[in-house]
């Protein structure tokens, strides 16, 4: 058995890479990933569906996040996918034994220590595999608060998941540390200024600030377009999307805030604490969003907004973060 240390997280890749670079020495809390993986993003994408409705995301694609936190820290990583299941299996055997942890990604509806409450198809779960004895794995999943086990046949099911976006057994480890000593204060200066271009520079109008706008507009035509059952549906999409499936959602808005607190200590510069409190507003923001937005699918309470009142709500919480990230822009050019 690997000695592997578990800390749940708030987020699977974000807990996922914090807790294997703890593995090899290198100290960096999940906020500190997030912000070095330049996690707090935004898109609304009509021209992809699930369940034949606009995907709407508020994270980078998954992977991204683990791939800059490495390449940002002198870390070098492997990934592999298996189009065959058993020598999927086999090559994770392998690592195993060589005493190597490895990052797996599965689909969440079919994994056996899940509650079923919380089982949905998602097939973008990271966890990270670290010993396997008689057949039984033990996994280190941050969602969980304590490490769990799983078996072979479990395993394997789960990382050749069906439907959108099929993980085909994809895992990831790290090979060996190019730095020992990372520039962190170089590392966090670079990613503000990557998450800062991609909120806010983006020319399509489906991204960043432009695609919470994008999406509001959307919004108030919904029930005119789709009408009543459908416009609902679409909400209950972006609901999903906002607080159940890993995208991030207003979690990441406080996420991100706590990032900014600790940047403000690394760098010396008291500014970004003012701008951890205007995130933490864009998050609380977005969290009373969801809320409203959940009476109107239920249409329970006297208070239920309207399509018209959801996106006067988006449209104010794009307002803000725009606002964070054009002062945050300019400090962090000036450091």
């Amino acid at each position: 058995m690997i000695a592997f240390e578990h800390k749940p997280a708030a987020h699977c890749e974000s807990g996922v890479t914090s807790n294997l670079l703890n593995f090899y020495s290198i100290k960096a809390s999940e906020p500190m990933v997030l912000g070095l993986g330049a996690g707090l993003f935004f898109s609304h994408m009509p021209f992809i569906t699930l369940h034949g409705m606009a995907v709407t995301s508020f994270r980078p694609l998954p992977g991204q996040i683990f791939s800059r936190v490495t390449r940002r820290l002198g870390v070098k990583v492997k990934k592999r996918r298996f189009l065959n299941k058993d020598k999927s299996m086999q090559a994770l055997d392998r690592l195993l034994a060589q005493g190597t942890p490895a990052g797996v990604l599965t689909g969440v509806y079919h994994l056996s220590y899940f509650p079923k409450e919380y089982r949905f198809h998602f097939n973008a779960h990271n966890i990270v595999v670290t010993g396997m004895e008689n057949g039984v794995y033990t996994v280190s999943d941050p969602v969980i608060l304590h490490p769990e086990t799983i078996g072979y046949e479990a395993l394997k099911r789960c990382r050749y998941a069906k439907g959108t976006y099929p993980p085909y057994g994809k895992m990831y480890w790290i090979d060996r540390i190019k730095t020992p000593q990372p520039d962190i204060k170089r590392a966090v200066i670079k990613a503000v200024k990557l998450n800062c271009q991609r909120m806010l520079d983006i020319p399509l109008p489906f991204f960043g600030v432009r695609g919470i706008r994008m999406l509001a507009r959307r919004m108030r035509r919904w029930e005119k377009r789709f009408g009543p059952h459908r416009a609902a549906l679409n909400l209950a999409q972006v609901i999903r999307m906002l607080e159940e499936i890993g995208t991030g959602g207003a979690g990441f808005r406080f996420m991100y805030a706590a990032f900014l607190q600790e940047a403000a200590g690394l760098l010396g510069c008291p500014a970004f604490r003012a701008y951890a409190a205007q995130m933490t507003e864009a998050g609380d923001r977005w969290r009373d969003f969801a809320a409203a937005a959940a009476r109107k699918f239920k249409n329970r309470g006297e208070s239920v907004c309207s399509y018209d009142e959801l996106a006067d709500k988006l449209m104010k919480i794009a307002a803000t973060e725009e606002a964070v990230f054009r002062a945050l822009r300019k400090t962090v050019y000036e450091l």
